[in-house]
């Protein structure tokens, strides 16, 4: 049976990673990228654009998508050169990030992360074994170098705080407003349709009589809602609408995605439009080959109506306000951003492609300082 036009589609977009020194560099590129972005994250709080419990909130799954590439580095650490070792596959087009699939196979791992480690030598053990084998039969140590690689990974997934495909809601008090709580409503997937994380903020009101995460009959309701709708191809006011019709004494005021990425790199990505001329014409090294798009989608409530809900009695919705320039992306703005090195951001002044004249830019500098430019 000939395979389907989509699933090929898929194939072409999958880059698999087979040798060390390739393996090392894509995750010393995303080590340098992950630190940008809470730079980023800060510069964004600074500007008043996200609270400080918002940036917080958010520094933290970027501090545990720091740690699902750490995990990963060592998973692969030995790619090419050991017997048996596994090999990376990301997303080359329009993504960067490793495949969706890459994490799902890693929170089966981290389920029975104690049978692995309680089958392996210790650090100290591997260690002392490779000093032996050097000494004594002059040869490299190449499979106790596996072995204590799977191990790092095996170590870094029990220590947690790790971004997982799915991260379940969480719910934040912030405020009494008259007989309503406001809570900020926060979770987190890595979309396997696009091969990208994304975070999302709902800001909420709850007239309920018992508070929303304290309640045991709506929140596991809320959680299983909110994690079923987390879809890239879903629009935001699609998403709002839909928790506003099936929880009574929930109002929500504002929703937030924010997807982090793609990157791009001309060394690893398969770029389309003017960023592929950016980055070719840049010629920069490793460490500042690479763009990294942020874009955040925003949904506000503008007010509440009555509407009937059934022969004799009413409830309270959402009216939400959608861009008037562009009312079918589903949400009040869409703000999208670039981070990149000084050299390619030159390269793109210069070329001043008319797709990134309303793109707020973030440069990094040599010194590792992010230059926020309007």
């Amino acid at each position: 049976m000939a395979e389907s036009p989509v699933k090929d589609q898929l194939v072409a977009d999958h880059q698999e990673v087979y040798d060390t020194l390739t393996a090392r560099r894509y995750f010393a590129k995303f080590e340098r990228i992950t630190k940008h972005l809470l730079r980023v994250a800060a510069e964004v709080e600074a500007e008043g654009r996200l609270t400080r419990t918002e940036a917080r909130i958010l520094g933290r799954y970027l501090a545990a998508l720091t740690g699902t590439f750490r995990a990963l580095n060592y998973k692969y650490l030995m790619t090419g050169r050991a017997e048996g070792s596994p090999h990376l596959t990301f997303d080359r087009h329009d993504s960067g990030f490793p495949v969706a699939q890459e994490l799902m196979v890693m929170a089966l791992d981290a389920a029975q992360v104690g049978k692995h480690l309680g089958g392996m030598a210790s650090e100290v053990e591997l260690k002392d074994r490779m000093v032996r084998q050097m000494l004594r039969e002059l040869t490299v140590p190449t499979q106790l170098q596996f072995a204590l690689s799977q191990r790092l990974y095996y170590e870094t997934l029990a220590a947690g705080g790790i971004f997982w495909a799915r991260n379940d809601p969480d719910c934040q008090w912030i405020e009494d407003r008259g007989d309503r709580k406001h809570f900020l409503v926060h979770w987190a997937v890595y979309d396997t349709q696009v091969n990208l994380p994304e975070v999302y903020l709902l800001d909420v009101e709850d007239s309920g009589k018992k508070p929303l995460p304290n309640d045991d009959r709506r929140w596991p309701r809320v959680q299983a809602h909110l994690m079923a709708q987390s879809l890239a191809g879903l629009k935001l006011l699609t998403i709002a609408q839909g928790f506003d019709k099936d929880f009574e004494g929930l109002h929500p005021k504002r929703l937030r995605r924010i997807t982090l990425g793609p990157m791009h790199s001309h060394d690893f990505t398969l770029q389309s439009g003017p960023i592929s001329q950016v980055l070719a014409d840049a010629n920069a090294p490793d460490g500042s080959d690479w763009a990294m798009v942020w874009t955040v989608e925003d949904l506000i409530s503008d007010r509440e109506e009555e509407v009937k809900d059934g022969w004799f009695s009413t409830v309270e919705r959402q009216v939400f306000r959608l861009d008037a320039f562009a009312p079918g992306s589903g949400a009040t703005r869409v703000e999208r951003m670039v981070i990149l090195p000084e050299r390619p951001y030159q390269v793109l002044a210069e070329l001043n492609p008319p797709g990134f004249r309303d793109v707020r830019k973030f440069v990094v500098g040599e010194d590792g300082r992010i230059m926020p430019l309007r």
